[in-house]
């Protein structure tokens, strides 16, 4: 049985409305570099982790690669409120977190240092966190532990995995960048082409030009994403997305873009790379958060700078 989660609420953050909220949980470890911390965890135990959190509660942890994609959806939800300050459906965030709440007061100070607007701090003493996702209407979980996220994807929810790395903050507005098949689309094209190769891929994809793709693992997210986006006008809006895939665009582009119109899914860009790297253009949108997944292609997003998660 599953112990009870211990939740704090940020009482320097306006509460959002959860039935109407964008939520998104981030573990600690996805928004703040913890990674010596978690070191210490691993070869020294839970007891030394606690110790050594308590020492420094009043150190700010620096910033982690999901970092500057919260701040940006801060922004967004600024943005939103300026339009019209009675609006309900904004992004809330809240941090998931295995620590027990002793050693959580450093993660709590490091969000108010920072002046993240967090609205929930949930510590829980259990293996697997992502039981209370549902319960918290969570839309995407972003965490750098790779069972956390294939969990979260068995429960319905839609979950990256985090690689901790080096980031510049980039600029508003909030830039999302999707990879195609198997994150925004089904794998089901990725099948027939591990089965028949291309030309096999190519070909089922011509006959089935007319009927939508299946949805991917991050479909959902991106359809409450888009929603939002339909709030702003093309030219003021503060959020923009893309999608970069490896896909032709004369062979197997007209079936993604007819999916995209039939789920009413607005694209700010399209890139179809036919199986280029995906790095060099990552590094032009210079996006707050990439998802792919492929490793190889998320390695050439963190060779650029670029935070990513991979969808596994």
């Amino acid at each position: 049985m599953a112990e009870p989660e211990s939740t704090v609420i940020n009482t320097n953050v306006e509460q959002k409305d959860p039935r109407t909220a964008l939520v998104i949980a981030v573990t600690t470890r996805a928004i703040f570099n913890l990674e010596e911390e978690h070191k210490l965890y691993l070869e020294k135990g839970k007891e030394e982790y606690t110790r050594h959190q308590q020492a420094n509660q009043d150190k700010p942890l620096p910033p982690g690669t999901a970092f500057a994609f919260i701040q940006a959806v801060q922004y967004v939800n600024k943005k939103i409120l300026e339009s019209n300050p009675a609006e309900r459906d904004l992004f809330d965030i809240l941090v998931l977190s295995n620590n027990s709440p002793e050693s959580g007061v450093r993660i709590i100070n490091s969000a108010k240092h920072y002046g993240l607007e967090i609205s929930k701090f949930c510590f829980v003493s259990d293996e697997d966190s992502t039981l209370y996702l549902k319960s918290h209407g969570v839309k995407l979980f972003l965490s750098a532990d790779r069972t956390d996220v294939c969990n979260a994807l068995r429960r319905g929810v839609s979950a990256a995995l985090v690689f901790q790395q080096e980031v510049q903050a980039p600029s508003t507005p909030l830039r999302v960048v999707f990879d195609g098949d198997a994150v925004l689309f089904s794998d089901e094209t990725d099948q027939i082409f591990q089965e028949q190769g291309l030309e096999g891929a190519v070909q089922y994809e011509r006959a089935m030009e007319a009927i939508p793709i299946g949805e991917g693992p991050l479909k959902a997210f991106a359809m409450h994403l888009g929603k939002m986006r339909k709030k702003f006008g093309q030219e003021r809006s503060p959020i923009r997305t893309y999608l970069v895939t490896a896909r032709s665009g004369r062979d197997m582009g007209i079936r993604a873009i007819k999916t995209l119109r039939e789920w009413g899914l607005p694209i700010d860009e399209a890139f179809f790379m036919d199986g280029a790297p995906k790095g060099p253009i990552l590094a032009q949108i210079q996006p707050h958060i990439f998802f792919d997944d492929g490793l190889h292609n998320i390695q050439g997003a963190q060779n650029v700078g670029v935070p990513s998660a991979c969808v596994p």
